[in-house]
């Protein structure tokens, strides 16, 4: 039986055993709008690059559970985070420690009846209004009791960050879901990660939705280094409904195919984005990174500042879109995607692109695709580094500028032990 037969089967009885669900005629809607667009392919422009249809032929489970342990998998600093654990797409409240009283931690089907109704009706599936695709639409068909709401309320400030671990063990669909809310003047850290237990071939298609109210700050990191066996569609979606502050940095490291949706839409005036990436494919990986910044106040600003290191049969992907809105003067929006091709089977398809309704506003973009220093290479060879050390030296160098984003200390210290790693660098 292929995927798709098994996703309209599951999906069927999921309906049927949870009929009394608040979440039924969402999961309806979303089917139905799954059945419709169907997988995307090569033809649909924003999946131009990225071929995921062949994994719709295989034999997946759906959410399949296990028991596991995580040891292996936890972050740096882990002795005094939150962290919260999904395994092959279901929340394990066993497996997380919520370590701070500032931080609610519940159910999307309990926040959708008690206190939290109003905020969790008004800003689920959001992301639907920008991703126009069955992979969307396919991770919110099948959202249940798993799926997890966070919310920390106005002017509370989370004592310890919060670790999201994304963990898949064996030939699985996983479809995580989460909803966060940060209430006004709140301030929350975020680290999410991905993991793959057993080197069987899998898929996780997830999806994050940020709410960030008035005077709230966001610190987001994702860092994603899997097997060549992994494989995801990961979406993180900030909506910024007040006058607030997001910083987000995306690691892309290794995977098979690594597909990632960010969104941030600027709902408020005067609010401030930075948006940071770093991606090194090497082997047959593919990583392809979407943005879109849209401004749909006045007063915004938003920075965003890509780059790419490809080595081997590497394949990267950067497709960055600002909309300005006509109401959105005063606008400054800036876009930036440098790459360094290691080698001559490497490559990079890049897109930066600007929608502009508006006419008082500063915004610029631009992208740049090349070899690595020459001059720089030889001006260390010259002074006795030898040239596997000097190219080392370089590429962190070139590195060094997104991973500084990374705030807490812990986190910024282990990306740049993989990145040393990778590059067979020994840090100073």
């Amino acid at each position: 039986m292929d995927t798709t037969t098994y996703i309209k089967e599951q999906f069927d009885q999921l309906q049927s055993a949870d009929s009394g669900s608040q979440l039924s005629a969402k999961r309806q809607d979303a089917f139905t709008a799954f059945s419709n667009w169907g997988i995307p392919t090569t033809r649909h422009e924003e999946w131009k690059y990225t071929r995921i249809g062949s994994f719709f032929n295989k034999s997946f489970e759906i959410g399949a559970s296990k028991s596991i342990s995580i040891d292996a998998y936890r972050l740096p600093g882990h002795e005094t985070a939150n962290e919260l654990v999904f395994i092959n797409g279901q929340y394990s409240a066993e497996l997380s420690s919520i370590r701070s009283k500032e931080l609610t931690v519940i159910s999307l089907e309990e926040a959708l009846q008690n206190e939290y109704a109003d905020i969790a009706n008004k800003h689920f599936n959001h992301s639907a209004s920008y991703l126009k695709d069955g992979i969307n639409a396919l991770n919110t068909a099948f959202v249940t009791k798993g799926a997890v709401f966070a919310a920390v309320k106005k002017g509370k400030i989370v004592s310890h960050p919060v670790y999201i671990y994304n963990i898949t063990d064996g030939q699985v669909l996983a479809l995580p879901r989460t909803l966060v809310h940060l209430g006004e003047n709140a301030q929350i850290q975020i680290v999410e990660t991905f993991a793959s237990v057993s080197k069987s071939e899998s898929l996780t298609n997830q999806v994050m939705e940020i709410v960030v109210e008035k005077d709230a700050i966001l610190e987001y990191c994702k860092i994603q280094n899997e097997n060549e066996h992994a494989n995801q569609v990961s979406t993180t979606h900030i909506r910024q409904t007040g006058k607030s502050l997001v910083n987000a940095v995306t690691i892309s490291l290794n995977g098979g195919i690594v597909r990632n949706n960010t969104n941030v839409v600027m709902e408020a005036s005067y609010c401030e984005a930075h948006l940071y990436g770093l991606y090194f494919p090497k082997g047959n990986t593919l990583i392809d990174n979407h943005t879109v910044v849209d401004n749909v106040e006045p007063h915004c600003f938003s920075n965003e500042l890509y780059k790419g290191m490809l080595d081997e049969n590497g394949t990267g992907v950067f497709n960055g879109k600002i909309f300005v809105r006509q109401p959105a003067q005063k606008t400054n929006a800036f876009q930036s995607n440098k790459n360094v091709l290691l080698s001559d089977a490497a490559s990079v398809n890049t897109k930066p692109q600007l929608e502009i309704f508006a006419d008082d506003v500063k915004c610029s973009h631009g992208c740049t695709v090349g070899k690595l220093d020459e001059e720089g290479l030889f001006y260390l060879q010259s002074r006795g580094v030898p040239e596997k050390t000097a190219k080392a030296m370089l590429l962190h160098g070139f590195a060094g500028d997104i991973l500084e984003k990374i705030k807490l200390a812990p986190i910024r210290a282990y990306v740049d032990q993989l990145i040393a790693d990778r590059l067979e660098f020994e840090i100073a």
